[in-house]
């Protein structure tokens, strides 16, 4: 059995033998391998249900290959400093709309039987169903609430795969003058979110108030309506979530300040910080997103962004999805393709043939070829192939030397070498930093981890993509990480295709 054991601060892989004999079995072995000292209980992502977190209470529920997360108890009082803790919410949103066939959702009692009779004499002589103006509202009523639930502001594709699978789902409501037969679903679909959005911008939900007050015939002197509009860009599903129930500015505030104490002490409370950080996300979300104030401004707020696995978690708030889990299971996966492609164009002429060649001249010549040194090629290998500017964001220094100016770096990625080589792919370094509007927010031992946690700030503090990097950055978002891939540039589009023939 094979495990890989993620605590708030570290990721262990260890090999058993043989399956524990019991849940308690397996916690006392990983006590003893990790020199835990504290009581904890178990979680794995399950794989029939896409990876969510389930608790461990049945040793044979385990896969023979699984990520485990520890969980630490403890006394209540030890996190109970103040008492707005005991209102943490979970994010509005636990899902994404999903990219296959919409599910549609059960109507009123009265409007299924409707439909239901409606199916039954569609199939014996094809006449629609007429319905009432009524039951026509309610159903785009529970529709609009359906799809708010997962997103607010939804693209013509997707309002077309929610009419289409209405239509398919109960085909009496066919239209016979569409081409399409759900055309004009399409249509008021898409005009009974607008209107569900006013409704709850009315009901003061933050995501769509933020967008309100734009020119009107009665202020004629505010912004565009169209323009500055605050929305998710790259697939986010809490993208500015509403205080938790009871919390208010001041209080969550409070508890702000008392993440950036927790910080300074040699010794965190780890799971004190963590559970801080889900209660003030809807605050950090509306500073971050409305305010958009300098990168270090944020992090002088919000310190605890600094830390790698904060990072993750506030990731997985914002996406609901396991940044690192994901990235490395997708990047594994498709590396043994890639490396081939890679190889591919480096076999041809040309400057990006030169520049691919001269990297697997290095990668080559490494004595030992592992997980670790093929991940560092292929995200060297990577922009070289989608015809980007690496120098931006790829930088290297001397250890013991003066680093090199970083002002002008909006995104980079410095790795520190003990010796002057010249070389384009470093897989020993001593470290490697993550930079952002040229400072150093964090040091990761290795160039892949050090590109997750880049990806992941890029997310938790709202940034563009770098524009010399855009592609690599969408490859890693829509590709691996399956987050909005309905929109892909001729070049990603073509890797998929290259990617999709040998999976």
């Amino acid at each position: 059995m094979i495990l890989r054991v993620i605590e708030a601060d570290r990721v262990r892989k260890l090999k058993l033998s043989s399956r524990p004999a019991s849940v308690d079995a397996l916690i006392d072995i990983l006590k003893q391998q990790l020199e835990l000292d504290c009581d904890f209980s178990l979680k794995y992502e399950d794989p029939d249900f896409d990876g969510k977190l389930t608790c461990l209470v049945d040793i044979e529920e385990l896969p023979q290959k699984a990520c485990v997360h520890i969980s630490l108890t403890h006394d209540s009082s030890s996190l109970a400093s103040t008492d707005t803790l005991s209102d943490v919410s979970s994010p509005e949103r636990l899902s994404r709309l999903p990219p296959g066939p919409f599910q549609i959702p059960t109507f009123a009692f009265d409007i299924e039987l409707t439909l239901r009779d409606g199916n039954a004499k569609f199939e014996k002589n094809d006449k629609p169903l007429q319905l009432s103006r009524d039951q026509k509202h309610s159903i785009l009523e529970k529709l609009a609430s359906t799809i708010y639930g997962f997103k607010a502001y939804t693209t013509d594709k997707e309002i077309a795969m929610v009419a289409e699978a209405l239509v398919r789902t109960h085909p009496c409501l066919k239209e016979v003058g569409s081409d399409s037969g759900w055309s004009g679903w399409k249509n008021s679909i898409k005009f009974k979110m607008g209107n569900y959005r006013t409704k709850m911008r009315r009901a003061g939900c933050q995501e769509v108030t933020v967008n309100a007050g734009k020119r009107s015939r009665k202020n004629p002197d505010n912004e565009p309506s169209h323009s500055n509009i605050k929305r998710p860009k790259c697939a986010e599903v809490n993208f500015l979530p509403n205080f938790p129930q009871g919390q208010d500015p001041s209080s969550l505030d409070h508890l702000r300040q008392a993440i950036v104490e927790e910080v300074k002490k040699t010794e965190r409370n780890l799971p004190l910080i963590s559970q801080m950080m889900q209660t003030t996300f809807a605050l950090r979300r509306q500073t971050i997103v409305m305010s958009c104030p300098p990168v270090k401004e944020l992090l002088d707020l919000w310190p605890a962004l600094q830390m790698q696995s904060e990072v993750y978690a506030e990731f997985q708030r914002i996406t609901n999805q396991n940044l690192p889990n994901t990235f490395y299971a997708q990047l594994d996966r498709h590396t043994p393709r890639l490396m081939a492609l890679f190889r591919q164009k480096a076999s041809k002429t040309g400057k990006t043939a030169d520049a691919l060649t001269y990297i697997f001249k290095v990668h080559d010549a490494e004595e030992i070829h592992d997980v670790h040194t093929r991940r560092t090629t292929v995200l060297h290998a990577l922009p070289v192939y989608l015809h980007e500017e690496i120098s931006e964001i790829f930088r290297s220094c001397v250890d013991g030397m003066d680093e090199p100016d970083l002002g002008d770096a909006s995104v980079a990625l410095l790795t520190t070498v003990s010796d002057n080589a010249a070389s384009p792919v470093h897989y020993h370094p001593v470290r490697v930093s993550v930079v952002l509007e040229g400072d150093v927010v964090v040091n990761l031992p290795r160039l892949a981890d050090a590109f997750v946690v880049i990806f992941g700030l890029i997310y938790a503090l709202h940034l563009s993509y770098p524009k010399g990097l855009t592609n690599t950055f969408e490859f890693t978002q829509k590709i691996l990480l399956g987050l909005d891939d309905s929109k892909l540039s001729p070049k990603l589009q073509t890797l998929k295709n290259d990617l999709m023939l040998y999976v």
